[in-house]
């Protein structure tokens, strides 16, 4: 056999180029390559298909169907949404009380999240241990919205009407979380005071890993304060716990019920503060009307949804 015969056996397959091949076949030829990595992770893939992937799927097919858990599932088709939307007047009211909580506590609580972790990274770092566990604390505690019911109990021996029947502003007792007017203002305050949560942490992380010398190299660029410092520099370094952040804050903003349930109870009087999650929880949990509690289900998950893109646009304009 001749040598050019020998080299023709035994000559390498040509490599295939990136732009030979569709993103499906470059991604099944990279799994097969890493075939080891995969095989370790298939464990979480299946965990997270089966409670996080799997419901999403069935909640979606629920949503077309009347299903009460006891008789099989029948297809309604959209009758669900035609009825959320043309027939039940407490879902619109739900859906302006959520916007107005997710607008009011989603922004607000990112930004004072943000600003007071950097406050604290200012701070010496025996001293900034001790303020973040004191902004931290509420948070981490579940029944911290019992002082709050304390500060606003409604008759006399609340502090609220105590301080206001003794200066003379008031001459009866109000009671505030029975009250259309005070409910809605007192549970945005309390959910922002207890807003300062897993984020925050991760934002006083993230501002505890921005390069040193990118400081001094902005300096003589041109930066002349401490604004365009924390945009041009801090920020920027910061994008992905920004945008674990706004995640939270956004599941946190739609997912604003247990504060109300706490305060004011379920429902609400006369559904002042009732949100989707209560009518979620109130077609879900009381009635057992999967269907309808599914068609629930996806619009709240494509406003969650929405919101988290409109989020991503913002976030990628940062520092630009």
């Amino acid at each position: 056999m001749s040598e050019n015969a020998v080299g023709k056996s035994t000559k390498a397959p040509k490599p295939v180029a990136r732009k030979e091949m569709t993103k499906w076949q470059w991604t099944w030829k990279e799994m097969k390559r890493n075939y080891a990595a995969y095989l370790m992770c298939a464990p979480y893939f299946l965990i997270f298909f089966m409670f996080t992937v799997l419901p999403v799927i069935l909640s979606v097919f629920f949503s077309f169907t009347v299903f009460n858990m006891i008789e099989p599932p029948k297809w309604y088709g959209l009758n669900n949404y035609m009825r959320l939307f043309l027939d039940d007047e407490i879902f619109i009211q739900a859906i302006m009380n959520t916007l107005v909580f997710a607008v009011m506590t989603g922004p607000v609580s990112y930004l004072l999240s943000l600003f007071t972790a950097w406050f604290i990274n200012e701070l010496p770092p025996k001293i900034r241990a001790v303020v973040t566990l004191i902004f931290y604390a509420p948070s981490l505690s579940t029944g911290m919205t019992f002082i709050w019911k304390i500060l606003f109990d409604g008759d006399s021996y609340g502090y609220a009407n105590s301080i206001l029947m003794r200066l003379d502003i008031i001459q009866a007792p109000i009671q505030f979380f029975q009250n259309e007017t005070y409910v809605m203002p007192l549970c945005i305050i309390v959910a922002l005071w207890t807003s300062l949560g897993v984020s925050f942490l991760s934002f006083i992380g993230g501002l505890q890993t921005v390069p040193k010398d990118q400081f001094e190299a902005a300096a003589v660029d041109g930066i002349k304060n401490r604004w365009q410092e924390l945009w041009y520099v801090t920020l920027p370094n910061m994008k992905q716990q920004m945008l674990f952040g706004a995640v939270m804050a956004i599941t946190q903003s739609f997912n604003f019920g247990t504060v109300v349930n706490d305060l004011a109870g379920f429902p609400s009087v006369n559904y002042c503060a009732h949100t989707i999650m209560h009518h979620l929880q109130d077609y879900g949990g009381q009635r057992f009307e999967v269907g309808y509690s599914s068609a629930i289900a996806v619009v709240l998950f494509i406003m969650m949804i929405g919101s988290n893109m409109l989020v991503n646009k913002i976030l990628n304009k940062v520092g630009q």
